[in-house]
């Protein structure tokens, strides 16, 4: 066991195991892919309900999920919500893989991910 000084603290793995199980299913993992298409205008429910045919109360639980996690940001345009991604949240969860892969016990060359987002 670590000394005290030595242990990682458990919060920010808590919080990125969070964001990374608000995108744990096929269909959460649609919509993101979907915001990210349509970034940075984003969509309003009805757009990603008729473009991934998920019934509306089930796209209400995914996308509060999201929200609830900071995955997505949303603003109220008259009657509607529109769904934008949180660029700023999900570079922030690929940061914390990229620290451990790939700076710190060197598991994925930096220039492999790189060139995968090109």
């Amino acid at each position: 066991m670590l000394p005290a000084a030595q242990t990682k603290p458990t919060a920010p793995v808590t919080k990125y195991a969070d964001m990374f199980s608000a995108m744990g299913t096929e269909a959460r993992l649609r919509i993101m892919q979907l915001l990210l298409s349509a970034h940075p205008q984003g969509l309003v429910v009805g757009e990603v309900q008729e473009e991934l045919d998920i019934p509306s109360s089930t796209l209400s639980h995914h996308l509060d999920k999201f929200r609830n996690e900071g995955l997505v940001n949303v603003r109220r345009e008259s009657t509607f919500l529109r769904y934008t991604a949180n660029t700023e949240a999900l570079q922030e969860l690929l940061r914390f893989l990229y620290a451990e892969c790939c700076t710190r016990n060197r598991a994925l060359k930096p220039q492999a991910i790189i060139q995968v987002c090109k």
